[in-house]
């Protein structure tokens, strides 16, 4: 692919300092579809030093200014939106319609909802006679990962931009190529030279450096919390501002006053998504215990519904999972799953028997798993599904909220119910009865899901600080 072997630095494709070249796997063939540029400390310090020297000038900016640029990104990321698809689907196995409709669209839903919030957004006000000014934090450093890619480097860049920010990304090293394109929409939208800048590497390298660097004000970090855990420990001592969206074990309230056989199948679905690779996936389904067998019934036969297969394929629901570790990590908890004693009710260990290549997992629940099971308390990243019986909603509230997470959580039943039991869920967000994404809604969670928050006005949020000018008004 084209500047596979180069890093986008100060306007321009540059060659690394050092050339070292890492394959990258198509996970439905197990074979390389091509080679990246692996940076190193130096390539990161070099982006720093443009993104450093772009910020005096970027961030005094106008919003006119800021806003038309976003505007070019968005038109040009709708233009390349299928070519986007078409590569996250090869780099990390998503079904292809879903990778150009929902992996690739949510690019640009990002850069509309970030320009629907710029508009609202106050940049200045006086309260009193002080005038309260949101200015850029600074140059920031941003770690992306490999299941959701161009969403998450939309709703990172999107504000950074907005809000007069410069910045360096390290997209994952497993699905790199769409964040090659992305800094070629960036180019031609006429971005500063500085403003944006991209260098490919792996974790314990160039985000090590991303994250430790003095002249870094801010890391942008999802991925996992240990590796969260690891970005915020380089930062600490530059008291650097982190903002991190990481791991989630979200349940899945099941209320008496629920439809059981449609929410059942539903909340399947949602868990299987993506093959089951998205932080918020309702991966602990909570149930009525005298209705254990019933629901286990409904979710092994919306199980086996499922199509596993190439995700060129159209009747592909689910494609494979992204790399052999994950593979290796999932086969594994399902072996555990079944050895703590979990009744398996759907799939299990191993491929789908008419596959023999490819990283593609079986669609696998768990029956009468009790939330003190690994498969309960574990981050899977998989098409893993575990059902959990509860007593009273008292109950239910108490199993969802022993986690060590709090991404999210999913409430089905009635309205007023689910309403009032989503304040007593500790998460960043609930969503109540197969309720549709809202690009507008805060992202991020409680606990060891992570700090700060994503999209929309609260993403504009995050990339400012705070200053107050006392006795302007005087």
């Amino acid at each position: 692919m084209k500047n596979a072997h180069k890093f986008y630095i100060g306007g321009e494709w540059v060659d690394p300092e050092r050339l070292r070249e890492l394959h990258v796997i198509d996970p439905s063939t197990e074979q390389s579809i091509g080679t990246i540029a692996i940076g190193s400390t130096a390539d990161a310090e070099r982006a720093i030093k443009a993104a450093r020297a772009a910020f005096p000038i970027f961030s005094q900016t106008t919003k006119a200014e800021r806003r038309a640029l976003l505007e070019r990104v968005l038109m040009i990321l709708k233009r390349r939106q299928h070519e986007i698809g078409d590569i996250i689907s090869r780099e990390m196995g998503a079904p292809l319609a879903m990778a150009r409709a929902d992996q690739a669209g949510l690019g640009a839903a990002h850069f509309e909802e970030t320009i629907r919030a710029f508009d609202a957004f106050d940049f200045e006000y006086l309260q009193g006679s002080t005038r309260i000014v949101h200015e850029p934090i600074g140059v920031v450093s941003m770690i992306t990962p490999w299941n959701w890619p161009i969403n998450q480097i939309a709703c990172k860049v999107a504000p950074a931009l907005a809000t007069g920010c410069t910045m360096v990304l390290k997209p994952s090293e497993i699905a790199p190529f769409n964040a090659l394109v992305f800094a070629e929409v960036m180019h031609e939208a006429g971005v500063p030279k500085g403003v944006f800048n991209l260098v490919q590497g792996d974790g314990p390298t160039v985000g090590a450096a991303l994250a430790g660097h003095p002249d870094v004000d801010m890391v942008s970090f999802t991925g996992s919390t240990r590796a969260g855990i690891a970005v915020a420990q380089a930062a600490a001592p530059t008291v650097k501002r982190v903002h991190q969206e990481l791991g989630g074990k979200s349940p899945n309230i099941l209320l008496r006053s629920a439809d059981l056989g449609s929410a059942v199948a539903a909340g399947l679905r949602r868990c299987f998504a993506n093959s089951g690779q998205s932080c918020n996936a309702p991966t602990r389904m909570l149930v009525p215990a005298e209705r254990m067998d019933e629901a286990s019934a409904i979710a092994a036969r919306a199980a086996a519904s499922l199509t596993v297969g190439p995700p060129h394929d159209p009747g592909t629901d689910l494609g494979p999972v992204a790399s052999a570790a994950q593979f290796a990590n999932i086969q594994a908890l399902i072996e555990k799953g079944i050895a703590e004693g979990a009744e398996l009710v759907a799939g299990g260990p191993g491929r789908p028997s008419n596959l023999n290549a490819g990283y593609y997992v079986r669609p696998t629940v768990f029956a009468c798993v009790k939330n003190s099971m690994t498969i309960a308390r574990e981050e899977i990243f998989g098409p893993v599904l575990s059902i959990i019986g509860y007593d009273t909603e008292a109950d239910a509230v108490a199993i969802a909220n022993d986690t060590p997470y709090g991404l999210a959580a999913y409430i089905q039943g009635d309205p007023q119910e689910a309403r009032t039991l989503a304040r007593r869920l500790r998460t960043g967000i609930v969503r109540l009865n197969q309720s549709a994404w809202d690009s507008a809604a805060p992202f991020g969670g409680y606990k060891q899901s992570g700090n700060g928050r994503e999209y929309g006005k609260f993403g504009l949020q995050e990339f400012t600080e705070i200053k107050g000018i006392v006795g302007h008004a005087d």
